[in-house]
């Protein structure tokens, strides 16, 4: 009987820390990377519009080749949702929107996780021109954690986290950009 009650204790302790540790935790982050692509600004760009062409380079949507997509509106315009479904844990089930355009600059792009966590964060990319025939492309991805859960940003780093998926991504896009 006292080992149950040393079990509680120790569980006890455990819940209070993460309840503790989540009142200082950040709740926000904000992850980004970026990549050099030998083309002009405005290639970059018109090619980034188009959600559909993320299956070609992002991480994520090669992961599980057999995941159901679905998708509604124009792509390339405000509105335009894809959605997916994956038996894939680390895919899972969500959708992304493409909420704001600013021409031959920036995309914005809300994701909303169903499964295996529900939550909602936005991406984006941004072009820039180093020159005529170079551009520098950022893909960022931030949101938040709503308490208790961002105590786990003591333990996990979601910049290397969600950083190597952005670099993995960035490096895939410069090939095929570049072909």
């Amino acid at each position: 009987m006292k080992w149950i009650k040393r079990l509680f204790l120790v569980i006890l302790s455990v819940v209070v820390m993460i309840l503790i540790f989540g009142l200082f935790a950040p709740r926000k982050f904000n992850v980004e990377r970026s990549i050099q692509i030998s083309q002009p600004k405005d290639s970059v760009y018109q090619y980034l519009k188009f959600i559909k062409n993320q299956d070609q380079f992002s991480v994520w949507s090669r992961q599980d080749p057999k995941m159901k997509k679905t998708y509604t509106g124009q792509d390339g315009i405000v509105g335009f949702v894809s959605t997916w479904e994956s038996k894939d844990k680390n895919v899972g089930t969500g959708s992304m929107e493409l909420i704001k355009l600013t021409p031959g600059e920036r995309i914005d792009m809300h994701i909303r996780f169903k499964v295996p966590f529900e939550n909602e964060d936005d991406a984006y990319f941004e072009t820039s021109s180093i020159n005529a025939e170079n551009t520098r492309v950022i893909w960022g991805f931030k949101g938040n954690t709503p308490y208790p859960w961002n105590a786990l940003a003591y333990l996990l780093n979601f910049d290397d986290m969600i950083g190597k998926d952005l670099d993995g991504g960035l490096k895939k896009l410069k090939s095929v950009l570049e072909k």
